[in-house]
């Protein structure tokens, strides 16, 4: 599905075009840059933002979101989760420094030497395949080395070296391979997004020694050291040390309902918009639906919207989700198919074929949260944009 975009500086309502009406997600990327300013705002001055736009940037679109941050000075670069990310970017003319977060296999080091991608590395044979494929290139007469971020396990268990003697051993044998320069290290919160910051701050701890044993017994002063997301720059900043890895936060969305609320100012950029398509007259007694789980008890006005599951729109909000419709709340009856829902709209007088419906925003006074949206689905916020599928075309405003 293509996607659309809209001038900068429009401060009109930038309604779903002609081509859309079926569903859009409305994305501002002004807003994006200020909740990205903001999260800076929280850290020392000086420490580098590194903006994580893996998985389409979480769904919002990595592309635009690259694109409209490289005019910031205040970003250093982007992570992504695999190869194949970093290179749709250089693709699309983003210039600034990638890092791959997730393991990156052999056959993606030739691009990402010649384009400076750079791999998360915490395994031997990760080290003796970029020593090869440098030598190679080399070889042909190309003046290149690659840059690593040694990634380091302090507790949630799924890659990097352990903090320890090993770990040691490790980084001192990356920083003897040939055509290798460590420009990073980095570490994970597994809790930071909790009240209870104990964990945290002892992972934090944890991790310090470690970078200390790296500098007294390997002599290394590794130059990019980082350990914070988005939960952390809100509310460990103390854990910024040379970059920050805004990730959820930068998108509107909050790391958790246990993330402090107050200390930065966080706006949502996605609105998810539809219209209705068709409003119909049903008596007392009717089903709705695939297995008619739902039933009229009275006589009610139920309009149809062209959105479901097959656009990652959560089956599980079947008879008991909501959209808003003229400012109303209009819940959702029956069961959401692949492609439509049902909505009461018995008590909305004005509702007419053709009216705007938010599945995510305000209209009105009334607002639904992707937060909302998602503790309804039994998804988590992160989780429900995600699965905004590509059959859903994105609308930007804000793209320089």
């Amino acid at each position: 599905m293509q996607d659309y975009v809209l001038p900068h500086g429009n401060e009109t309502e930038y309604g779903c075009e002609s081509h859309c009406m079926r569903v859009c997600a409305r994305i501002d990327l002004d807003v994006i840059v200020q909740n990205l300013k903001n999260m800076r705002d929280n850290v020392p001055e000086g420490t580098k933002v590194l903006a994580v736009i893996k998985t389409d940037g979480y769904g919002f679109g990595a592309v635009p979101i690259a694109r409209r941050l490289e005019q910031e000075d205040f970003i250093w670069g982007y992570a992504t989760a695999t190869a194949e990310e970093a290179f749709e970017l250089r693709d699309n003319g983003v210039k600034k420094p990638i890092l791959v977060l997730g393991y990156t296999f052999p056959y993606a080091y030739d691009r990402m030497i010649e384009e400076g991608i750079r791999p998360a590395v915490f395994r031997y044979d990760m080290l003796d395949e970029i020593r090869n494929r440098v030598e190679h290139l080399r070889a042909q007469g190309r003046d290149v080395s690659m840059k690593i971020h040694i990634a380091v396990d302090t507790g949630m268990s799924r890659i990097g070296v352990t903090p320890d003697d090993d770990g040691i051993r490790f980084i001192k044998a990356a920083n003897e391979t040939n055509g290798i320069e460590i420009e990073g290290i980095f570490t994970h919160f597994a809790r930071a997004d909790e009240a209870d910051l104990t964990n945290a701050h002892e992972t934090k701890d944890l991790y310090k020694a470690f970078l200390a044993r790296v500098h007294d017994e390997l002599g290394l002063n590794i130059p990019i050291k980082h350990c914070a997301n988005s939960a952390s720059i809100i509310d460990m900043p103390e854990s910024s040390m040379d970059m920050v890895r805004a990730g959820v936060s930068l998108y509107g969305m909050w790391p958790s309902e246990e993330t402090s609320h107050n200390k930065v100012i966080i706006k949502p950029s996605m609105e998810l918009v539809s219209h209705i398509v068709y409003i119909k007259d049903l008596p007392k007694g009717t089903p709705v639906s695939y297995g008619g789980t739902f039933v009229t008890d009275r006589t009610m006005r139920v309009a149809t919207i062209p959105v479901g599951y097959g656009d990652g729109y959560p089956r599980s909000l079947s008879n008991k989700g909501f959209v808003i419709i003229n400012g109303q709340k209009a819940r959702i009856l029956g069961r959401v198919c692949m492609d439509q829902f049902m909505v009461d709209v018995t008590d909305i007088v004005t509702a007419r074929e053709g009216d705007k419906v938010t599945l995510i925003g305000r209209d009105g006074d009334m607002e639904i949260t992707i937060e909302e949206l998602g503790d309804m689905s039994g998804r988590f916020n992160y989780e429900l944009a995600c699965d905004l599928n590509k059959r859903i075309p994105r609308v930007y405003k804000g793209l320089v």
